[in-house]
């Protein structure tokens, strides 16, 4: 796909979303050719300051608002208000993420814009979504890991829930939301009817995790393990993931660590044996693991046609020369930070210096000219300015 043939080039999106979820969303039709205006308060998106700070950008706002066009509207001054209706009311698709109903008070709700433009789509991205007893409870990515079930289900050895590092519930909620999307333009191109969209971080990581809901059930809270061994050994100068799901990888695994005899092991020669034998197992494997380095290791396993990975840090994995080949990763200059590693999306061209789908907009840098894109002259720009409606 190049740039000349984007699908949504010529569709306008009203983006009113802050932080990570509702951003992720509204960058991948940016990327995807539609013309995003960024609505953002006087302060900024707060995503802007999610870690270290490079003027009016960290690396989140950076990765997750790239090819967007940013104006500062302030919503709490009358003409900021009616300004945001009239730039809402002529888009294609507008997403939000409000809590559930401030966009109607501002008489920018579905209702309102819909009433005007019933091809409108229209996406709401919450923490719980637009009903229900917990509609109005704040929450952030850690708190919907912890009540999802995900840091019960990602425990430790020892027993203790984990967190993920990642911001990875705002992601996939942005992914899943960027899908819904997608599907509601397809409806509306093909039977010339909008929709509403009501999206959740709740939701979206429920999904995520649809399968994992299941086996709990299924196994009455107790899931197994797919299969053993499966999982990181620690070697003598780091670690190595190995995955021994069918019979032929077992037998492998057992050969590479010089233990053949157990391969006939009447404790261990079926997939179920394995998984219930699996802490005396693990003995044998940690110790024979801790023998020698992850780079012999990897020699071993690879001669045995054992499923294995070394355990990469960021930087050996933008050092590896497969990511390197297939241009998996792109470096580009900012005006801010100064050189970056910017990750492509599968199915999105690749972003080049100095274009577009490269640039995350500093806040409010296309103040006049989405004003003068929505018919206003220069008089009435400064009288906005003038009035704090705009910055």
């Amino acid at each position: 796909m190049s740039q000349e043939e984007l699908p949504y080039q010529g569709l306008k999106v009203y983006d009113a979303t802050q932080g990570v979820a509702g951003p992720h969303c509204t960058m991948l039709l940016a990327l995807y050719g539609a013309e995003v205006i960024k609505v953002e308060p006087p302060e900024g998106d707060w995503g802007r300051g999610l870690g270290r700070r490079f003027d009016d950008q960290c690396a989140h706002s950076i990765a997750f608002n790239r090819g967007k066009k940013s104006i500062v509207i302030d919503l709490k001054n009358p003409e900021g208000k009616a300004l945001s209706q009239k730039l809402a009311a002529s888009a294609d698709v507008v997403v939000e993420s409000f809590r559930a109903g401030v966009m109607q008070r501002l008489g920018l709700g579905y209702e309102e814009l819909s009433a005007k433009n019933p091809g409108l789509v229209y996406a709401s991205v919450t923490g719980f979504g637009q009903k229900g007893p917990r509609r109005d409870t704040p929450t952030v990515d850690g708190l919907i890991q912890a009540f999802s079930g995900f840091m019960h289900m990602n425990r430790s050895a020892a027993g203790v829930p984990q967190r993920n590092a990642m911001i990875i519930v705002d992601v996939v909620t942005g992914i899943y939301t960027f899908q819904a999307v997608q599907a509601a333009l397809m409806r509306k191109f093909r039977f010339g009817k909008g929709g509403y969209i009501d999206s959740s971080l709740m939701q979206a990581f429920a999904a995520l995790q649809g399968a994992k809901v299941i086996e709990h059930h299924l196994e009455h809270g107790n899931p197994q393990p797919l299969y053993y061994p499966a999982g990181m050994m620690k070697t003598a100068d780091g670690f190595v993931m190995i995955s021994s799901m069918r019979d032929h990888h077992y037998a492998a695994t057992m050969e590479a660590v010089g233990r053949p005899d157990l391969i006939t092991d009447p404790r261990y020669d079926t997939r179920q044996k394995r998984v219930d034998n699996r802490a005396e197992l693990n003995k044998v494997l940690e110790a024979a693991f801790l023998t020698k380095s992850t780079a012999e290791w990897e020699k071993i396993l690879a001669e045995k046609g054992v499923l294995h990975m070394r355990v990469n840090s960021y930087d050996d994995f933008l050092g590896d020369a497969h990511v390197k080949e297939v241009g998996a990763v792109n470096w580009l200059e900012h005006d801010r930070t100064g050189s970056i590693p910017v990750v492509g999306i599968p199915g999105v061209p690749v972003p080049k210096q100095g274009s577009g789908s490269a640039h995350a907009p500093r806040l409010g840098e296309h103040t006049d000219e989405i004003l003068r894109g929505a018919g206003l002259g220069a008089a009435e720009i400064a009288k906005l300015r003038a009035s704090g409606a705009v910055g």
